[in-house]
């Protein structure tokens, strides 16, 4: 009787982490699905089949110093690792202001930016590129904190009014939304690149200090 007892609890308990467990995969089920459709985040044409993609929840700390639980939609190729980098974001107290699905705001970059929105899978072309599209629409590209840190056009334009004051890249103040800056020598700027991802941050002739990406597959090329 002890030992069926002690087998039933070791099940309830596995069972309980496994349902609170902040960092979790899912597959994109039909309400997700039709987020993504009804926030035209997802559309016919896309590169990438819903299959291909994976819902995540991620936990992360917030402005406030406060744990908050977030969700991105990335390829399924990159999901398990996309969990570890924001594990190990996490774990270095990083602070992410929101991270919501860019359906929330009909997958209107801008709009999604100027909330200064964390997110990731989004059917769009490139920045000023039309024809071409961008990584963000194979779920393998990741913009965080956007206002904390701007995309610079190639005349050093920034577009969004809150992000101005970021142009000049250091950490000035002992804040977490300063912290949210992110440079060169960011030690998150390397879990990335540990995890094989490459920073906007290093680009010649634009800047985009929020956006990382990973290399596409031969398939989707």
């Amino acid at each position: 009787m002890i030992k069926y007892l002690f087998i039933l609890t070791t099940i309830l308990i596995t069972t309980l982490l496994a349902n609170t467990n902040p960092f979790k995969i899912s597959l994109i089920n039909k309400q997700i699905e039709n987020r993504m459709l009804l926030g035209n985040s997802f559309k016919k044409g896309c590169p990438v089949p819903l299959k291909d993609l994976r819902y995540l929840s991620i936990k992360h700390l917030g402005f406030d110093g406060k744990d908050k639980i977030g969700e991105l939609i990335v390829h399924k190729s990159v999901a398990k690792e996309v969990l570890k980098i924001f594990d190990e974001l996490y774990a270095l107290k990083y602070p992410i202001y929101k991270m919501k699905l860019v359906s929330d705001y009909k997958a209107d970059d801008w709009v999604s930016i100027e909330d200064n929105n964390t997110s990731a899978f989004n059917c769009r072309a490139i920045t000023g590129k039309k024809n071409k599209w961008s990584k963000h629409a194979y779920g393998k590209a990741i913009d965080i904190n956007p206002i904390e840190n701007p995309y610079i056009s190639r005349k050093g334009h920034i577009s969004h009014k809150d992000s101005l004051k970021y142009r000049t890249r250091k950490h000035e103040i002992k804040s977490l939304k300063d912290k949210a800056v992110l440079l060169k020598n960011s030690k998150v700027v390397k879990i990335f690149e540990k995890h094989g991802w490459k920073w906007g941050g290093d680009w010649i002739t634009i800047k985009d200090y929020q956006h990382f990406e990973k290399k596409l597959k031969k398939e989707y090329k």
